[in-house]
């Protein structure tokens, strides 16, 4: 059986409710947490909170990711991504530190790069 989180939402600086269901592109550099439904793309330097009844299809970037809900789409965490008893991603992940707890569901390719390699711009040597 899973164990319950409490989620700390006074610690967000923004939740999107679980009545809202939101498509398009969210870009933020705090914390957000979604609740509801979400599709589009997410591009971030804050922290994301999925939360535990969320479904989110989009192609994701950001700072931190804690996963408590459903993810469909691909993912980068340039710091950590957290995936928490219950959640569910498909996708491939890219991050260089990755916590999976028990009772997760991953399906999708994992790369680990080193902090600091996780960006996809790239150095130009002349």
């Amino acid at each position: 059986m899973p164990k319950e989180h409490v989620i700390d939402e006074k610690s967000i600086n923004t939740v999107l409710a679980e009545d809202i269901s939101f498509k398009g592109v969210l870009k933020f550099s705090t914390s957000l947490m979604i609740k509801g439904t979400f599709e589009g793309e997410i591009d971030a330097t804050g922290h994301l909170v999925i939360g535990p009844k969320a479904v989110v299809k989009a192609q994701i970037k950001a700072a931190t990711i804690t996963n408590y809900g459903e993810i469909i789409g691909n993912v980068e965490a340039t710091e950590k991504l957290e995936m928490i008893s219950g959640a569910k991603l498909t996708g491939d992940i890219k991050t260089p530190d990755l916590y999976i707890e028990s009772g997760c569901i991953f399906n999708g390719n994992c790369s680990m790069p080193t902090k600091g390699q996780v960006s996809t711009t790239k150095d130009k040597h002349d």
